[in-house]
């Protein structure tokens, strides 16, 4: 009779397909590019303005909008030596607009540098 000894078992090498490997990279990835993503987002807002705050108060002069008026022709009127696309866009983004429409009535900030000598 013949008497086989048990044999102590061996261990198994871990072998990925190339498939495999692409799947183990994404799944690692794909942790990484969400936290990146959420960075960007979260940091990205924190240097914009805030829309419901505008320009502090009683920090900057004002011209109130008077009917027909329009953000170029208000630029032009208080900045005559100024680019008026300059001043427009200093206006716009001074106090907040989220385009150029404004109605009369409105009380617009004017910034410093095109602030009308007093």
């Amino acid at each position: 009779m013949v008497t086989i000894a048990p044999t102590a078992p061996t261990a198994t090498r871990l072998r990925l397909t190339v498939r495999g490997r692409r799947v183990l990279t994404a799944l690692v990835a794909l942790p990484v590019a969400a936290a990146i993503a959420a960075a960007v987002i979260a940091g990205g807002g924190s240097a914009l303005a805030s829309r419901a705050a505008g320009a502090p108060a009683g920090t900057y002069p004002t011209v109130t909008v008077s009917a027909g008026d329009s953000l170029w022709s208000i630029a032009e009127r208080i900045a005559p030596q100024a680019d008026p696309r300059d001043v427009v866009d200093a206006i716009v983004q001074l106090n907040a607009l989220d385009g150029v429409g404004i109605a009369p009535g409105n009380r617009l900030s004017v910034p410093l540098e095109y602030a009308p000598e007093r």
